[in-house]
């Protein structure tokens, strides 16, 4: 499809996280600075692509130095423009959020305070104290999450390098604060409520059929990871995907080297997370009582190091 004048199909997805990975991959490359910049450029122009509300082939025409028309008539904003509205209010809040926490939460945090969301985290915090908490209510997490996803491709707010997705304010982000200028957004449709409780229990019972207790695995597994990024405040995909608990529930590994591998589980985060997660698997139903741990001077007591 495409070919020869021929028209095309295509799909377009991205969010709030990839835009954190990416912008953590460009910071930690062995670049010079010179070339980093030029690298988030190309990232800033991926990301207007993304949150256009005007032509797409438009954009695109433009970066590569053409004066195109104002419409194509065959992208999605050209066939069905996407409406837009004064988010100024709505923007406020969401950026007052970010700060009352102290700019060390991601999206996900900030949208629980701002929706009013009582959790563990928060009120162990004192979150649900602040001003901001339950200011943003009346809208559902999706809603805010197109917010913050294109606060972010503005400008107005900057996830941290280090790839855990925290927000800060930015300098573009004080005017707006006062008052002294305002932002609209593009509309972010609802989810029905059908789409929503498929996705939800896509979450909570992942593709593990025929495999035996390995429902049980992922759950367990998915609680001490729920457990870690609360104690660290950090997103759980920091920990680990799903598609990596998936791997472990399903292959259920016994030593350090068969853990190392699986998809999505590096040096780093073998070292740190991997002992734990072999003894929430040994802990769980239906675990091998036999299976043993290679050696590991990493886990014996610092005296015995010398041995």
């Amino acid at each position: 499809a495409g070919r020869d004048g021929e028209p095309a199909d295509s799909w377009l997805a991205w969010g709030l996280q990839d835009l954190v990975l990416a912008r953590s991959r460009i910071a930690r490359s062995e670049a010079d600075e010179a070339r980093k910049r030029i690298e988030r450029a190309k990232l800033d122009a991926i990301v207007a692509y993304c949150e256009t509300a005007t032509c797409r082939r438009g954009v695109l025409l433009r970066y590569f130095g053409e004066d195109p028309p104002a419409s194509c008539g065959a992208c999605d904003n050209c066939v069905a423009p996407p409406a837009t509205w004064d988010a100024t209010v709505e923007v406020q809040k969401a950026l007052s959020a970010v700060f009352r926490t102290g700019q060390r939460f991601g999206a996900g945090y900030v949208i629980d305070v701002l929706r009013g969301e009582a959790t563990e985290r928060i009120v162990e915090r004192g979150h649900d104290r602040l001003g901001v908490f339950g200011v943003g209510a009346e809208k559902s997490a999706i809603e805010w999450r197109g917010v913050f996803r294109q606060l972010a491709a503005r400008g107005l707010l900057a996830a941290d390098e280090e790839g855990y997705g925290t927000l800060s304010l930015t300098a573009e982000a004080r005017p707006v604060l006062r008052g002294e200028e305002s932002v609209h957004l593009r509309e972010v449709r609802r989810e029905s409520g059908g789409r929503r409780r498929k996705a939800r229990a896509a979450k909570e019972r992942p593709s593990l059929d025929g495999v035996a207790g390995g429902a049980e695995r992922f759950e367990r597994l998915r609680e001490l990871r729920r457990k870690l990024a609360g104690e660290q405040g950090v997103p759980p995909y920091v920990i680990f995907h799903d598609s990596t608990l998936e791997a472990i529930a399903a292959t259920a590994p016994t030593t350090l080297a068969e853990l190392a591998e699986l998809p999505g589980i590096g040096e780093k985060k073998l070292e740190r997370y991997g002992r734990l997660f072999l003894d929430a698997l040994a802990a769980a139903p239906g675990a091998d009582p036999e299976a043993t741990e290679e050696t590991d001077l990493l886990d014996f007591p610092d005296e015995l190091e010398s041995i």
